[in-house]
């Protein structure tokens, strides 16, 4: 039994993770090769979604990596990966749009934007431990300090799984605005988004694979605690 809860809860998790990452990194390594015909880059379009805005202080500045983009509220900054800084293409123009999409979610003060903001300095702190609390647990199991560890590993991965369903409101609408801005501005025409939405619909599959990865670990372990599985031999 304790086999079928794992499968489930845990592996099936795991498989979909491997799943999401392949479709974002198929559908941008397609989409990259995809020129835009407005020929606007990355970086032109994020600013220019900003500016539609009214946003005119963030930096926009290439940081190294792939897919490494992101928008830094607390230093009022969007960073976007070399490919999509310089490059012009559809899911440069997708990726770099829906950064922007952050910053202005920043500047109206979207509640779930703030609220996720809120949870950084927790969930920075519960995911480095939360694994090892876990394994602890799990192999004293039984035990006093086994059910400590159990207990202090579902708090820790009890918050990181809050964080992750709070980015999935945050990610899902600065996409929406991303799609809406690059339309309305003349970034892309309206049958170029095709390679846009792929791009964004992919990336934003890999957010719900996080958040499923860490509900699986939560339940399995309150499972566990709790007598609802047994041990790992049974």
């Amino acid at each position: 039994m304790y086999f079928s809860y794992w499968m489930l809860l845990i592996l099936v998790p795991l498989l979909f993770g491997f799943y999401a990452q392949y479709r974002v990194m198929s559908a941008y390594r397609k989409n990259v090769q995809i020129p835009s015909r407005g020929g606007v880059t990355g970086r032109d379009a994020a600013q220019a979604v900003m500016q539609s805005a009214g946003i005119y202080d963030i930096e926009i500045v290439e940081v190294e990596g792939m897919l490494s983009d992101h928008y830094d509220p607390s230093h009022k900054r969007l960073a976007l990966s070399p490919d999509n800084y310089h490059g012009s293409s559809l899911a440069a123009v997708g990726v770099a749009a829906h950064e922007a999409g952050h910053a202005i979610q920043d500047r109206v003060g979207y509640s779930m934007m703030n609220f996720r903001q809120a949870l950084v300095p927790a969930a920075q702190f519960a995911s480095p431990v939360a694994g090892l609390f876990a394994m602890v647990g799990l192999w004293m199991v039984g035990g006093a300090l086994g059910g400590l560890m159990l207990k202090l590993a579902i708090a820790a991965f009890l918050i990181i799984a809050l964080f992750q369903l709070v980015t999935l409101p945050v990610e899902f609408d600065a996409t929406a605005r991303a799609k809406k801005q690059l339309v309305a501005l003349g970034i892309v025409d309206r049958d170029e988004m095709e390679g846009v939405n792929e791009t964004l619909d992919a990336a934003a599959l890999t957010y719900v694979a996080a958040f499923v990865a860490s509900l699986g670990q939560l339940l399995h372990l309150v499972l566990v605690l709790t007598g609802g599985v047994g041990r790992r031999d049974d």
